[in-house]
């Protein structure tokens, strides 16, 4: 059975550079922000369009339309969620059975809400990526477009990150460059190959 190792993180820690680390060692990740950003130009669009008519844009979901129903609308967004994770769980759910069927040793699940929708259940174990809040404020305040009222109503929906880091199996440390990001992600292989070298067969 393929090891099925979650990646998760609040917005900024770094979980994207996590992954690529993961990618760049070789272990197969299954992305679940470009699962949306896939289903937003395919199976998702006339769903989305049903329930918030206006946001389809030459064929896709526009983003920025939709986002202007669902951001600080808690009734909007749980709709939103109600069409899109099933599809996303679908897409993680032939991942990993392709997995399995080519006997893939580990695979990582990359989902910003592994913990708050509960698609851990289907992890063998987590690794949580965290940096100090004012690393996390720093780098999300210098993306394009953002505002502190943006950041505050993301930060807000999700898990604290205190709470993911007491529910990590494995954390990695982004504030101390890439190099040490690496560093850490060989070592939770490393422990991960360890303990599976031990199960019995």
């Amino acid at each position: 059975m393929t090891f099925v190792l979650g990646l998760t993180g609040s917005i900024g820690m770094g979980k994207s550079t996590t992954a690529a680390i993961f990618r760049k060692l070789g272990i197969p990740v299954h992305d679940s922000d470009a699962s949306v950003h896939a289903l937003y130009q395919g199976k998702a669009v006339s769903l989305v369009e049903a329930a918030f008519p206006g946001v389809t844009v030459d064929g896709v979901i526009d983003r920025k339309k939709l986002g202007a129903h669902v951001l600080g609308n808690d009734e909007a967004l749980k709709r939103l969620e109600a069409i899109v994770h099933p599809l996303v769980w679908e897409e993680e759910k032939a991942f990993l059975d392709q997995a399995n069927r080519d006997n893939v040793p580990l695979v990582v699940i990359d989902a910003p809400l592994l913990l708050e929708t509960g698609q851990h259940e289907r992890c063998d174990a987590i690794v949580v990526v965290t940096a100090p809040a004012d690393v996390q404020r720093e780098r999300v305040l210098a993306r394009p477009g953002m505002t502190e009222e943006q950041f505050e109503r993301i930060h807000v929906k999700q898990m604290p990150d205190a709470e993911k880091r007491r529910r990590a199996d494995f954390i990695v440390d982004t504030s101390y460059g890439l190099d040490e990001a690496e560093a850490q992600v060989r070592d939770i292989l490393s422990s991960i190959k360890e303990g599976m070298d031990r199960a019995p067969s």
